[in-house]
């Protein structure tokens, strides 16, 4: 159990930053900066102690507006504590009005009521972060290729076969140069892999899971923190908005459970598609897929229950600290 009794709350955006503590009613607004963090800490310091004992200072998880507050505060072992905007929205209810001072105060309130529960964030290695930053600008990258070629295949309907117009040469150009550029995201991402034993170690294990490869390993290994940020594989379900949950209330029973709209959309998508591709080229699982349709089974539910296999297996060998064993093969 934490043992806070109070609650600082951080509003950050781009430039600047609003504290409101929540016991001493205080608000400020300082500089996104080194200079402004200084700030922070000297006030909260004179308010509460140099040791700055019971209290924890929340602020919500923005990329890149909030990292440099948290690479701040962990060098100088302050505790603190990210949470979702969305969580917090959803926790607190309906508020009327908005404002940064405002939200500085919900997420200030947010922390106080949960302090009993609340946790230290740790900030993850700066290979973990890394990894993070080369995975999102793939990501963008394959977005902005899919489009290309979504236009391109329009393009070329309109012209005769063998004529080609700038407008098809150049992005069929930039379509070539995305590709290279996504090959040098992917070497790059397994050579900082290479160079951490504790990742080659973990990153060999998980992808020795059928179904699990270069993206979604790396993924695992990002939104785990190198698998210390979930205790177990249901709790990483949850966050990817996969782990189905009883839908019952008064006179609606046993109704089908259901997965809750709350998720990490990214991570969703990604065991979406790498619960197809078990389908297909894993005979287990598609063994497992075509009994439940034959029984009637629906589609989406059975799709679902092989995401959380994996998601179930990938824990398990993290655990066991041994590859995947593939039982069917010896069957």
């Amino acid at each position: 159990m934490s043992n806070y009794s109070n609650a600082i709350g951080i509003d950050i955006s781009r430039d600047k930053f609003d504290v409101k503590d929540y016991k001493l009613g205080t608000h400020k607004e300082l500089p996104n900066s080194e200079s402004g963090f200084k700030q922070l800490l000297s006030q909260a310091r004179k308010d509460h102690g140099k040791e700055l004992n019971g209290i924890i200072i929340c602020f919500e998880h923005t990329g890149l507006y909030s990292l440099p507050l948290s690479v701040f505060l962990t060098q100088k072992k302050i505790s603190f504590t990210m949470v979702s905007g969305l969580e917090i929205k959803k926790s607190l209810g309906m508020a009327r009005g908005k404002s940064d001072k405002i939200d500085a105060y919900q997420i200030a309130r947010y922390a106080y009521l949960r302090r009993e529960e609340i946790k230290e964030f740790e900030l993850p290695s700066e290979e973990i972060l890394k990894l993070k930053g080369l995975l999102s600008l793939r990501e963008r990258m394959v977005k902005h290729r899919m489009a290309y070629l979504g236009h391109l295949k329009e393009l070329k309907s309109f012209y005769k076969k063998g004529k080609k117009s700038l407008l098809i040469k150049s992005q069929e150009q930039l379509i070539k140069d995305l590709s290279k550029q996504i090959d040098n995201l992917e070497k790059e991402m397994l050579e900082t892999i290479k160079n951490d034993p504790e990742l080659k170690r973990l990153y060999s294990l998980v992808t020795s899971v059928k179904g699990v490869g270069l993206v979604v390993g790396i993924t695992f290994l990002v939104y785990t923190n190198a698998f210390t940020a979930f205790e177990t594989w249901r709790k990483f379900a949850t966050y990817a908005g996969i782990a189905p949950f009883p839908d019952e209330s008064g006179t609606s029973r046993n109704k089908p459970k259901k997965v809750s709209h709350m998720a990490n959309k990214r991570i969703k998508t990604l065991l979406s598609n790498s619960a197809s591709t078990s389908i297909i080229h894993n005979p287990e699982m598609r063994i497992y897929y075509e009994k439940r349709i034959k029984e009637g089974k629906s589609t989406m539910s059975t799709q679902n229950i092989i995401r959380n296999k994996i998601v179930s297996r990938v824990f398990a060998v993290v655990k066991r600290g041994t590859p995947y064993v593939d039982t069917l093969g010896y069957a």
